[in-house]
């Protein structure tokens, strides 16, 4: 292992000196570039007030005022991508060398057709996503906030072609990407990755909605970028970019959902002077137990959330640097499913010994105060992205620092002891350099990774994993070639990580609940056992990506890729021996288990004629050494129940799994038509199938085995759209649509051992409608945000959702078992922005 990295850092740094080496008269020298220009329309020739000008690698730009004028200060030497786009008009990209020009008139075209995006996420430089080969998808700070009732940032994407969420209740979700999830799919907050125990289910992404501008989806492998666990795939999370320079902007948003009187409401504010850029986002989020026509109110799926972000940093002419800190800190409920065998209720735990349990009255199902039994998430995060230009390129620093905190209090008697107690320490970094090898070759160079170290609370009860240090580290390498027409792109890639695990011992002499034991001499102190063996682990692999983009014309294109993924295999799958009070499972590892890899080909066929555009996306993806949990069974076919110990009980809280390695294949398609018969009329349309395969160990595989588990159902949306960018009068941005969703019956689950069962098919309607205000000036001083979903109140249970297995052991004949989703929610969006600029004249800010 250390040779094939020394190997490869050692080629990468050669590189990178040889191209300082070319540039050594220019290394460090620094030009305060500006750029300023106007923005009109193309037909009438009038200025077209705030159009967005952004500079996607830089995170800076501005705002058009009402004459169309535009200026950006503090433009590093080199040639960069500039973005610029306004509501109802093609957006306009072009590379812009600034050591040559520093004025830029554009023209814009009028269109009514939706247009490619521009993406940073997994590439050298900012890129237009139909020149990478890579499948992605982008979406915009306006698309997520007509998602207004999502109840979280997953939830906010789940609809989009190939992505769908594993959730446990409204506020929590879980992200895949073509049947990969958890693990298999890194999030990242504006490069950083998110890490908070991902191999759990019953917390979400811990991360404010409310502080995200820009989500970025890489649809298949990018280990090649973000190494270990990105095997699926790759959400990132972006944060607004600073406002222009002298500029203070903000706002306040409310938002409230009927169906669980969720109210969110978040304080923005941000500046810029002379480069000098800060910001500070501030929410609170809390709902009541969601509803539905067939289980009322459902226990336990409240939550109270608070945020909080703060971000510091320099815009100058040698690039920029900015500090960010932000707070995440969630009391979920903990839903079990319990209910009364004679009324169907749901009932509530009241001791310890759980003997018996009480019906749980109205005014609790109707209440914000989170239960006793709850759950308490909370992540602090410290990171620091950082772009300085160095010779011909850019050196690029990406570090963080996350302490995540997980308890989940489980003791009706002791409520102040939290049965699972988690301590999670991450440092994370990523430093690459991007330049330019001249005849259009663009390339990068790297090394990232990061270090942990878990620990388990003093105060303990639960213990599914042990105490660990991890440490990753993989250097990789990515050129990019422009021919003309043909895009081509590809990297390689070598990651090692390596465990340590640490040997636990448990005191059992508490009746109802254990503790982590300290003392001396474990092996012979009474009522001791060992929970946890001495774990040294390492795994390394090879990975890489190949792809090409040819563009026919400008109305078509092909996508050809073909990447390999790695996934070392995480702590709960290696030596997982405990409850996990949350979800309900005693979770069982392996140790001798393999890394996965994965091999996947992807397909695309994009077309874009004046009134509609169509696209087909194909993709089979191959897997080995793939990981899963199966239910384990006694003999007469009946469930493992277990206590928290592990001793085997018929009524035992807990069901028995374990981690087991197979071969698989996924494959499928997402498609999609977007007519436009008029210009203010939208007809779109999704599908996305999703197939994932057993292909067993080399033997013939049972019919109850042959399929993966959670795997979503063939999925189309369609949606009816009216927009009207100039609007009428004082209301700008005008929308409102209608939604239509069929999901397809699941009869493809992995039905061995109980894990899964069939799930019927069923389909949702929803609308939504909103807009902006705006005053005499053109400048906006409200928008609204109006959606309803599940408007006909349909009972439905979707396989992807986790309460569908809550219930109690026995249920009666004629009643479907498990909870049912979210009945019909109205939720209500309003956005106050404010600001204004610190300089006089448009004059003074080009001089």
């Amino acid at each position: 292992m250390q040779l094939k990295m020394l190997i490869v850092l050692a080629l990468s740094f050669f590189i990178l000196s040889a191209n300082a080496a070319k540039n050594k008269d220019s290394l460090y020298i620094i030009t305060n570039q500006n750029l300023h220009g106007t923005i009109i329309d193309e037909k009438s020739g009038l200025p077209l007030q705030g159009a967005t000008i952004a500079i996607p690698d830089l995170r800076i730009g501005a705002i058009s005022d009402s004459l169309g004028r535009y200026v950006i200060k503090n433009i590093p030497k080199g040639i960069y991508l500039i973005q610029i786009s306004y509501e109802g008009y093609a957006t306009y990209t072009q590379k812009v060398d600034f050591s040559k020009t520093n004025l830029l008139n554009v023209k814009l075209k009028a269109s009514v057709l939706e247009n490619s995006d521009v993406v940073v996420t997994g590439v050298s430089k900012a890129t237009e996503i139909k020149r990478d080969p890579v499948p992605m998808v982008a979406v915009s700070k306006a698309y997520i906030n007509q998602r207004a009732a999502s109840g979280n940032v997953i939830d906010e994407i789940a609809n989009l072609p190939g992505i769908s969420a594993v959730t446990t209740g409204p506020n929590i979700s879980k992200p895949f990407i073509h049947g990969l999830g958890y693990n298999r799919v890194v999030t990242s907050v504006d490069g950083i990755r998110q890490e908070g125990q991902q191999w759990g289910d019953e917390h979400g992404i811990e991360v404010d909605q409310n502080s995200i501008d820009r989500i970025e989806i890489i649809k298949g492998p990018a280990s090649l970028s973000f190494g270990s666990d990105a095997i699926g795939g790759v959400v990132n999370l972006i944060t607004a970019s600073p406002v222009a320079d002298g500029k203070i902007a903000g706002s306040f948003t409310g938002n409230y959902g009927t169906n669980n009187g969720l109210i969110n409401g978040s304080f923005k504010l941000q500046g810029n002077h002379n480069g000098l850029v800060w910001g500070t986002v501030i929410s609170d989020k809390e709902a009541k137990n969601y509803q539905n026509n067939h289980d009322g109110r459902v226990y336990a799926t409240n939550f109270k959330e608070r945020d909080a972000r703060a971000m510091i940093g320099l815009n100058k002419s040698w690039g920029y640097s900015y500090l960010n800190a932000s707070l995440f800190d969630d009391d979920q409920a903990i839903p079990d499913g319990s209910r009364d065998s004679a009324t169907r209720k749901f009932t509530a735990q009241i001791t310890d010994a759980d003997t018996v349990r009480d019906i749980v009255p109205e005014s609790v199902l109707n209440s914000y105060k989170i239960p006793a039994l709850h759950q308490h998430v909370q992540l602090y995060r410290i990171y620091d992205n950082s772009n300085i230009h160095i010779g011909n390129g850019n050196l690029i620093f990406n570090l963080g620092y996350q302490y995540s905190h997980r308890r989940e209090y489980t003791h009706p008697q002791n409520t102040n002891i939290p049965g699972l107690n988690l301590e999670l320490t991450t440092l994370t970094y990523d430093v690459k350099y991007d330049f330019d090898l001249g005849k259009s070759y663009e390339a990068t160079i790297g090394v990232n990774g990061m270090y942990q170290s878990n620990s388990i609370g003093k105060d303990a009860t639960d213990f599914p994993i042990p105490a660990y240090h991890q440490f990753d580290i993989g250097s990789f390498a990515i050129v990019k070639k422009s021919f003309g027409k043909l895009d081509l792109s590809g990297g390689i890639r070598y990651d090692h990580r390596s465990f340590a695990g640490k040997a636990a011992y448990i005191d059992s002499s508490n009746d109802y609940f254990s503790s982590l034991y300290t003392g001396a001499n474990p092996a012979t102190a009474p009522n001791i056992y060992k929970q946890f063996d001495a774990l040294s682990k390492a795994f390394s692999g090879v990975t890489g990506s190949l792809g090409g983009t040819y563009n026919f014309s400008n109305a078509f294109l092909v996508k050809v890729n073909v990447a390999r993924g790695f996934r070392a295999p995480n702590i709960a799958e290696l030596s997982a021996n405990g409850p996990d009070p949350g979800s309900q499972i005693y979770h069982v590892g392996d140790p001798n288990f393999k890394p996965e890899f994965n091999t996947q080909i992807d397909a695309g066929f994009f077309l874009t004629l004046p009134n509609i555009s169509a696209s087909i996306e194909l993709y089979n993806n191959r897997l080995s050494n793939y990981i899963f949990q199966q239910q384990l069974l006694n003999a007469d076919g009946t469930a493992q129940r277990v206590n928290p110990d592990g001793s085997a009980n018929p009524n035992g809280l807990y069901s028995k799994f374990t981690y087991v390695q197979t071969k698989a294949r996924i494959n499928g398609g997402d498609f999609d038509v977007d007519i436009h018969p008029l210009s203010w009329l939208h007809f779109e349309n999704n599908l996305t199938l999703t197939y994932g395969t057993n292909l067993g160990k080399g033997s013939s595989v049972p019919d109850s085995l042959k399929y993966l588990p959670f795997i979503p159902p063939l999925h189309s949306h369609s949606e009816l759209r009216a927009s009207f960018a100039k609007g009428f009068g004082d209301i700008r941005n005008l929308y409102a649509f209608a939604g239509f969703d069929h999901f397809n019956a699941q009869d493809r689950f992995f039905a061995a051992y109980g894990t899964e069962t069939y799930t019927a098919g069923y389909n949702l309607l929803s609308a939504g409608i909103g807009g902006n205000i705006v005053n005499k000036k053109g400048n906006k001083i409200l928008e609204l945000y109006i959606e309803g979903t599940n408007l006909a109140n349909k009972n439905y249970q979707s396989n992807m959702s986790r309460l569908k297995y809550f219930d109690n052991a026995d249920v009666p004949n004629g009643i479907q078992p498990g909870i049912f989703n979210m009945g019909r929610n109205i939720s209500f969006k309003v956005v106050v922005p404010f600001g204004f600029s610190t300089r006089n004249s448009y004059l003074k800010m080009i001089n």
